[in-house]
């Protein structure tokens, strides 16, 4: 178990009809907390690596040749992806740098423009055998960089995978980025439609704002990568904070950031079972006392 291909991972839940995880990297600490995560449930990650990372970190190598390290000494599989790059040359930077997938966010242009770029994107990608995730249909948040409420639409759905070639879809059925309140109804006649017009696995962002029984349902209507963010980062800041206020008198870092870390690798655990563990064949699986592999 190592460093492995994003699309291998994709489509085994996908075929599963099952979740898989993609959770955003922070800082060393937070690659170091998913794996452990993944490794406690036994089951496969995708560690994702945001544009906004990269510029927090003043450079993409640095975040990335040490998250990539860490996925190959886990004991789980791990995929390494590129998420939200709106930048088409920070993602073929990922590409060369050994990611398993990138996402171009071209969800802000018109769709010829996201049509055209994209399709550059994975053009560039497939030549190189790296997996391609787009984004169609603006996904709310961000301090309005995303319009809250839109759909994306079946039809240009199936039009733009047709015509840029990518290899996983994000779409808009409800759910908004950065919420701090898992309160988001997501559209499940929806999901299951784009479901059923594409012959690409489905994407959900902002996960983060969404029940356990939503995320849930939306996997079994046709749900596969679900991104997760903002609730994992809540949960280490909670827990660096009343570390904090427990123990007023501690300058070391290492203590206080290694309880946030403790409490991503927790939660991680339980979303990767919970994702595994929702779609149809799993279910049956677990009722039958098999559960997720181990």
């Amino acid at each position: 178990m190592t460093l492995t291909p994003t699309g291998e991972l994709m489509a085994a839940a996908a075929a599963a009809e099952t979740g898989i995880g993609a959770f955003n990297v922070i800082q060393l600490e937070t690659a170091e907390a998913l794996v452990a995560g993944a490794e406690a449930a036994g089951l496969p990650v995708i560690l994702q690596i945001s544009e906004n990372c990269v510029n927090y970190h003043r450079g993409l190598e640095p975040i990335a040749l040490a998250t990539l390290a860490i996925a190959r000494a886990a004991l789980v599989p791990v995929a390494v992806h590129l998420d939200h790059a709106e930048d088409p040359e920070l993602a073929f930077a990922a590409v060369d740098l050994g990611f398993g997938s990138v996402m171009y966010d071209g969800a802000a242009l018109d769709f010829d423009e996201n049509v055209a770029t994209t399709t550059r994107v994975a053009t560039y990608a497939r030549e190189r055998g790296v997996y391609v995730e787009a984004e169609l249909g603006k996904v709310g948040g961000k301090d309005g960089a995303h319009a809250p409420g839109v759909r994306t639409d079946p039809g240009e759905a199936a039009a733009f995978v047709a015509a840029t070639g990518v290899d996983a879809l994000a779409v808009a059925v409800g759910s908004s980025h950065a919420m701090t309140q898992r309160s988001a109804e997501l559209d499940l006649v929806l999901i299951a439609a784009l479901n059923s017009v594409l012959d690409v696995p489905l994407v959900l962002h902002g996960s983060s704002g969404v029940s356990d029984d939503v995320i849930a349902a939306a996997i079994r209507a046709g749900m596969t990568k679900i991104n997760v963010s903002t609730h994992l980062n809540s949960l280490s800041t909670r827990a660096v904070r009343l570390y904090l206020d427990h123990n007023p008198t501690i300058v070391d870092p290492r203590k206080y950031i290694g309880a946030g870390r403790a409490a991503i690798e927790s939660e991680t655990a339980r979303l990767l079972t919970l994702f595994a563990t929702a779609g149809p064949v799993a279910a049956a699986a677990t009722i039958n006392g098999n559960g997720p592999a181990g």
